[in-house]
């Protein structure tokens, strides 16, 4: 057995070759609950001698490592369900933790796990595995490298064929994260191997061994998690068990449901209903608890009880309160999520009666059972011949089929009614290869899978899933000959979809727009399946962005020595060392309409195909009006956590991607967020607002006015509104009544900013509006969901007071480039300089205008004396400038959420977390309040990897030219359910007129650079009447003015420089210009754009 010795993990033991190291780690999370240190055995160099020698197993807890180095070796002792407190390195798992959170991240690194079968579909699991942080990864192949292998397995090279493939995959795979223990087994494996384990995984395996080591895992104590998968040509399959008894904590991964309840009636059953503001999302038996009801206490005893007829905005509760208090106010109601148990059964039970499968396509639903008879077949078949069936062979094919007959004649009622012959030609010539697509997208299931066996988080594959994507085959048929191998890296792709589709791949001109987690894939993906590998062939990719280090939990291109270099450029480099023969450039700009010089018509027409890897909409927007424009397919993708969608956007044959768009975001309204948070989001939206204005946009202001007073006067005056007043007084008040000159002036206005945020600002709310106060109507100002705030007495006492104060204070202190002393970090020290600041008392003022409109955009209030007020501020503030010392700036912050040792998130979580204490609002830890307030998109290593693979699956239809609408699949998967669907893409909307039709994908041409009459006849030729022509913003032409008929014998090229007063870009030959058309009966007709070409 071979070993990689793992990089030390945080809050881990290491094995360190000839020393210990103590290592504390520098997380400082606040955390509710307190686990105690694990306790750790140390063993001495002679102890491990000892073992090694004797090739005994280290049994530590239920995890089991051989070590065959001599070295000194700490320990920790935890049960796999257990593990230290400060053990994640949130920095690199961020995107994770915001998945899975800090309990299953543990239990993930407590987590063994053997994976039998390293060609590229274990190649793929293991690398999500070991992106995902579990603790060892045991890595078992008897076979050795083959060309062949190289179609999937970005772990090997041409150098690495003849060597066994499990030893020319582990350095590879270590590169990925040098915390995880990756070893090797290259023997026979015995079952009794297999208790090293939690979870095991086996990828190319005979179904008599299968049976044997599934018996043994489903019956042992604890049972071992056990996973079949195989991927063969075009099909794949899962087979999971785990155990007798396996209970899932959470089956969707989604946070519980809450709603603000408004009355509770005294019935049997009550009838519960919440607030209008937000619909509720609980369904008939869920289970729901109460807390903070006024007058009907008896339902905060935290007891669930069960709910039924959920409406959008009420319930009824399965609860007799006629003789309970009467509802008052208040409450707050919330889902209990309940665990859930599944019995597995062993393989030899699944065969017979294997249940329910998992599907994934109804347009395919009788495939399955179909399915299930070809992969029995598939492993009798090789059995009885001793090779896989060979491509193009019709003999093999014919035996496979014959063999899948006798076995469905065997299953009595279960036999499936018609055996598919041509479905099981294509699988058995396809059935020796692993296709990189494939293992992508199964690498992306199983690896989940087993991130479920280790944890319990999410609901696991129950039992089968059967996939195929003979849609994806090239719409020809294809010659025997066509799958001769060519002794090349591609043979087993060849052997799939034959050698003409293969130089298609190699010759295509691809773009793949970022190089972020999806942009790593499929660079991996184009590299193993030679997309642009060909001598005709070129990728290109962009990405403007840097490497950071919480990128390399899934973005597994990049290495630790790669953080801050350019994304596209290491990426580049990492993908043509999978296959030296990628064409690749690699490009640092953003695709927007400011690199047009960069991304010109030349480049855009010449493309074959586009690839969008991007994180906004706003981005995939454009480039998807760029593919519409020249015409170019775009396979689109994303994910959010366990979730992903792939579209695929293919010229004429279906709807862009900006067809339809998602609704937006619903945001909270500005008085809601200032005044009247209801929930811990609210808190946080306010912790950033007054984070950037503190420290970052004040200070910029500030700059802004010393670099060139006159002028920033004039604008202000000119500007004379309550903005410009309110810039005007917090430059001031930042440059005479705030500034700091001493870290102990910071300290002063931190603990003054404290007061006026948690005590004055609450005692002036609740002054202009107490507790008891009405609105117009007569009803409680201070209904749900309004929560009636208290305001904080600090206690230099209480941590998380001093937190506030210590973050906030050596913040102010950067901004004004003062030092920060040592004793800003002592707890103890630092109390004794906020007890020297002189707090002033706060007396409440009538007529204070507090906003309550839901509608408002702003809280400023404007007067009619803003003017006097501003020129005012500006004569203190030139006499302030004329104090400062010469050459005086601040320094502004911008918010960083990924540096922990910045305080920056100190001090968001410290102003959301006081906030959230004055309205009795539940606080958070830093590391919730990062997800909240940084906008941290949930993702995994595991849903890229399936999106990706789903994509390149539709990539053969699209470089193959030849397939229809009906071929193609777009994709929603949730792998935590898991729940995958596709469906046939949406076609575009066709506009018909006379014997002509259109959609959004027709771009009109006028060749000859014509004349703007010329345009208006050959528009009349067509039948329609145009009576308004536009370019850009600039209206070139209507009916309506006279003056406009001068215009007419002007070419269009010439208007458009005359209107626009621009002189149109060099790399452009031709200009777009829409026009609003009548027909003959004065009917409006939307006509495509048109493109004047004029050189």
């Amino acid at each position: 057995m071979h070993y990689m010795l793992p990089r030390k993990r945080a809050g881990e033991g290491e094995v360190v070759e000839g020393e210990t190291e103590n290592n504390n780690s520098t997380n400082n999370i606040n955390n509710t609950a307190v686990t105690p240190p694990i306790k750790k055995h140390h063993i001495s160099t002679a102890d491990a001698t000892d073992l090694t020698a004797n090739n005994q197993t280290l049994t530590v807890g239920d995890n089991r490592s051989n070590y065959s180095s001599t070295s000194v070796i700490e320990l920790p002792v935890m049960a796999p369900w257990g593990a230290n407190l400060n053990d994640i390195d949130e920095d690199l798992h961020s995107r994770q933790l915001a998945v899975y959170g800090r309990e299953t991240m543990r239990r993930l690194f407590a987590s063994n796990i053997l994976i039998s079968g390293m060609q590229g579909l274990g190649a793929e699991i293991a690398k999500n595995l070991i992106l995902a942080g579990v603790k060892s990864v045991t890595l078992h192949d008897e076979g050795v490298v083959e060309i062949w292998d190289l179609s999937s397995g970005f772990v090997f090279s041409e150098n690495d064929v003849g060597k066994n493939r499990a030893l020319a995959s582990v350095q590879k795979l270590q590169d990925l994260n040098n915390a995880v223990v990756i070893s090797t087994l290259t023997t026979n494996l015995t079952k009794e191997q297999l208790s090293d384990f939690q979870a095991v995984v086996f990828t190319d395996i005979t179904l008599e061994k299968a049976l044997e080591y599934n018996d043994y895992c489903h019956n042992h104590q604890p049972p071992i998690s056990f996973i079949k998968t195989e991927v063969r040509g075009l099909f794949g399959t899962v087979f999971c068990d785990f155990g007798p008894e396996f209970t899932v904590f959470d089956v969707d991964g989604e946070e519980p449901h809450t709603g603000i309840i408004a009355s509770i009636s005294n019935d049997n059953p009550a009838l519960v209903s919440c607030v209008d503001d937000e619909r509720l999302e609980f369904e008939d038996g869920d289970l729901v608890v109460f807390s903070e009801v006024q007058g009907m206490t008896e339902l905060n005893d935290g007891k669930p009880r069960k709910i039924k007829s959920a409406r959008p905005y009420s319930f009824t509760l399965e609860e007799d309160t006629t003789n309970f208090g009467t509802y008052v106010k208040g409450g707050i109601v919330t889902q209990v999520k309940q665990p859930k148990v599944l019995n597995f059964k062993p393989l030899k039970e699944a065969l017979k009666d294997p249940g329910d499968f998992l599907l994934s396509d109804f347009s395919k639903f009788d495939r399955p059972p179909l399915l299930h008879i070809a992969f029995q077949a598939l492993d009798r078949f090789i059995c009885e011949v001793g090779h896989f069936p060979v491509a193009g062979s019709e003999e093999d094919a014919q035996k496979l089929t014959s063999i899948a007959a006798d076995i469905n004649e065997c299953l009595g009622e279960g036999k499936v009614e018609d055996i598919n012959l041509k479905l099981l030609r294509h699988f058995a010539f396809g059935a020796r290869a692993v296709l990189n697509p494939m293992a992508s997208m199964f690498g992306g299931i199983v690896g989940q899978e087993v991130v479920k066996a280790c944890s319990g988080k999410f609901h696991p594959l129950f039992q089968f899933f059967y996939f195929d994507s003979v849609e994806s085959l090239p719409a020809e048929p294809l010659e025997p000959s066509d799958f001769k191998p060519l002794n090349s890296r591609y043979d087993a792709q060849i052997s799939v979809f034959g050698s003409k589709l293969q130089k298609k791949l190699e010759d295509a001109k691809v773009f793949i727009v970022g190089s972020g987690a999806l942009g790593c894939e499929f660079l991996k993906n184009m590299a193993l399946m030679g997309v642009s590998c060909g001598t005709q062939g070129k990728l290109i990719i962009t990405d403007d962005d840097v490497i950071e280090k919480s990128n390399l939990s899934r973005q597994f291109l990049f290495r630790d020595w790669n953080i801050g270099q350019a994304k596209s450029t290491v990426a580049a480099s990492a993908a043509a060392s999978i296959n030296s023969q990628l064409k690749i450039e690699a490009l640092q700009n953003r695709a927007g309409p400011e690199t047009e010089s960069v991304f010109n018509d030349d480049f855009w027409e010449n493309l074959t195909v586009v690839i969008s890897a991007l994180d906004n909409v706003n981005a995939r927007l454009y480039v998807d009006q760029r593919c519409l424009y020249f015409q170019k397919p775009l396979l689109e993708s994303g994910t959010l956590g366990a979730k992903c969608n792939t579209q695929m956007v293919i010229p004429h044959l279906t709807e862009n991607y900006g067809a339809s768009r998602d609704p937006p975001e619903k945001q909270a309204p500005m008085c809601t967020v200032h005044s009247f948070p209801h929930n811990i989001d609210h808190c946080l939206t306010w912790a950033r607002s007054e984070f950037e204005g503190l420290l970052e946009k004040t200070p910029a202001e500030v700059n802004a006015y010393l670099s060139n007073p006159s002028e920033y006067a004039t604008s202000m005056r000119n500007a004379g509104d309550a903005q410009a007043k309110d810039k005007l007084e917090r430059i001031l008040e930042c440059l005479k009544r705030e500034k700091c000159d001493t870290f102990q002036d910071c300290v002063t206005w931190a603990r003054l900013r404290f007061e006026d945020y948690f005590v004055n600002r609450v005692k002036q709310l609740t002054f202009t509006f107490p507790e008891d106060a009405a609105t117009s109507t007569g009803t409680p100002f201070w209904s749900a969901p309004k929560r009636f705030p208290r305001p904080l007495q600090f206690s230099a006492a209480d941590p998380t007071h001093l937190n506030f104060i210590m973050a906030a204070s050596i913040l102010r202190a950067e901004t004004f480039g003062i030092p920060v002393p040592d004793w800003a970090k002592n707890p103890k020290m630092l109390a004794e300089a906020v007890d020297k600041v002189i707090v002033p008392d706060f007396r409440p003022k009538e007529g204070v205008k507090i906003e309550t409109d839901e509608k408002a955009t702003s809280i400023s209030t404007a007067s009619t004396d803003d003017s006097a007020v501003i020129n005012e501020l500006l004569f203190k503030l030139e006499r302030c400038r004329n104090n400062l010392p010469p050459g005086f700036r601040m320094k502004p912050i911008q918010f960083e959420k990924d540096d922990d040792t910045n305080y920056h998130m100190d001090l968001i979580a410290g102003l959301a977390n006081m906030r959230a204490r004055n309205y009795s609002i539940p606080e958070v830890d830093k590391l919730k309040a990062k997800f909240i307030a940084g906008r941290i998109i949930p993702a995994i290593a595991t849903s890229t990897a399936m999106a990706t693979g789903l994509v390149c699956l539709e990539l053969y239809k699209v470089l193959d030219g030849a397939h229809k609408v009906e071929d193609y699949r777009n994709t929603f998967s949730n792998l935590a359910l898991p729940l995958f669907s596709m469906a046939e893409p949406v076609q575009p909307k066709v506009t018909k007129h006379q014997d002509m039709s259109w959609t959004v994908w027709d771009r009109w041409i006028l060749r000859g650079n014509p004349t703007m009459r010329e345009l208006i006849q050959w528009l009349k030729d067509k039948g329609l009447n145009a009576y308004s022509i536009s370019y850009g913003s600039c209206l070139l032409f209507n009916s309506m003015f006279p003056r406009h008929k001068e215009r007419l014998d002007k070419k269009v090229v010439d208007v458009a420089r005359e209107i626009a007063r621009e002189e149109l870009p060099p790399y452009r030959s031709h200009l777009d210009v829409v026009v609003a058309c009548e027909d003959d009966d004065d009917n409006d007709i939307d006509i495509p754009q048109i493109s004047i070409y004029y050189r």
